[in-house]
């Protein structure tokens, strides 16, 4: 599967193409997955997009196919944008639609601050606008130090996603990917965005924007992102019963379709009218 390098990382990533061969000049999703997560974890979303949308789908640094760059480079919010910029040149994609969950979400958030004329539109999962809003975080910084990421991933799943909610063998699969991410990439990470406040910038966003919400996440309040439609201009927030942090994959179809439904109303080259 092809890489591209961002500030000195490989970053792997998939481009999937199965458009209806009479959908003209397809338009194409760049997703973005949130720590702990990966690429493979929107599998459960592709079904209601591939007749009409390219995919574009990638491993953030630190995760999986895509490797941690150098120790002594700090991450920042700015190197997580670029990288996403990046996968996209790298794809062939002028302007696209980004889905991005939790720092993906946020990630999406800033490059609809800093690269709007990239962003066909912009759906964000239990994003952050404020990492100050962010709640019962500190507590994993412990658990890593004292069980490591196999214990930080056991304490996460319960955090994500409510009991019964996953397939037992999804269930399995997802705290091993949790359990496989870099200690140094989450402990960064959540540093940096601790200290993200994007609420001045927020009303210069142009793109159509669609927030996605689990009722019950532990980190985000349903109100920090009704906060967060409230800033943005053109914003469209759905929220979801009996959804916690990992909203993307507890829920997957049913965000998939609301996705869909979102971008299929934009009337752009591509569209095939019913």
């Amino acid at each position: 599967m092809p890489t591209t390098v961002s500030h000195g990382c490989e970053l792997h990533y998939e481009v999937i193409d199965l458009v209806a061969p009479w959908v003209e000049e397809p338009e194409t999703i760049l997703f973005n997955h949130g720590l702990g997560s990966g690429a493979a974890a929107w599998a459960e979303w592709l079904p209601a997009l591939v007749d009409r949308y390219r995919i574009v789908r990638f491993d953030l640094r630190g995760h999986h196919g895509s490797k941690k760059g150098a120790e002594d480079q700090p991450v920042s919010f700015g190197m997580l944008c670029d990288d996403s910029i990046a996968v996209a040149d790298a794809a062939g994609l002028d302007r696209f639609h980004f889905v991005g969950e939790s720092v993906g979400g946020t990630i999406g958030l800033m490059l609809g601050i800093s690269h709007p004329e990239r962003l066909l539109t912009l759906t964000a999962s239990n994003a952050a606008h404020r990492g100050e809003a962010i709640e019962s975080i500190e507590p994993f910084r412990n658990y890593i130090a004292e069980q490591g990421m196999v214990g930080w991933s056991r304490a996460m799943m319960p955090k994500r996603f409510p009991a019964g909610a996953l397939d037992a063998r999804v269930a399995r699969w997802y705290e091993a990917q949790q359990a496989d991410l870099s200690p140094s990439i989450f402990l960064d990470t959540v540093a940096a965005l601790v200290e993200v406040d994007l609420s001045p910038d927020l009303p210069k966003i142009a793109a159509p924007v669609l927030l996605l919400q689990g009722d019950h996440s532990p980190f985000i309040p349903v109100g920090v992102t009704c906060a967060l439609a409230a800033l943005v201009p053109n914003a469209r927030l759905q929220i979801f019963a009996h959804a916690r942090h990992g909203l993307p994959v507890s829920h997957a179809r049913s965000s998939a379709a609301v996705l869909r439904a979102f971008l299929d109303c934009r009337q752009e080259p591509g569209r095939v009218s019913a």
